[in-house]
């Protein structure tokens, strides 16, 4: 199986009315049907921070797809483990909170055929 893979950076203003916005940016690249709901959801968390832009980044290798949302604000508790943050638990395999503090991502694996997930 190749580990090769795409990444795609966008900014996205901090205000809600993108999260649409972003939801279709991630269907677009990328093929698992839980993304948008999981992007969007990583969006709304730094969106609360109080950050001006978030920017999004999505990776994929191999089966695996990552899925970032980060501003330049550091998170409270309550933004990297709010409500959103059991939705995002129960759609990723793993998900987690950037190194700076600034950030939340997400990690989506694809069922491939001839292995058990």
């Amino acid at each position: 199986m190749s580990e090769s893979g795409q990444t795609w950076r966008r900014e996205f203003q901090a205000h809600p009315a993108e999260a649409r916005q972003v939801r279709e940016w991630v269907d677009t690249r990328l093929g698992h049907p839980d993304a948008p709901q999981v992007a969007n959801e990583l969006f709304v968390s730094v969106l609360a921070s109080g950050t001006e832009t978030v920017l999004m980044t999505l990776s994929t290798a191999g089966s695996r797809a990552r899925v970032t949302a980060a501003g330049s604000v550091e998170l409270k508790l309550h933004h990297s483990h709010g409500p959103g943050f059991f939705i995002v638990h129960g759609l990723s395999t793993l998900s987690g909170l950037n190194t700076d503090g600034r950030g939340l991502w997400a990690q989506l694996d694809s069922k491939t055929e001839g292995t058990e997930q």
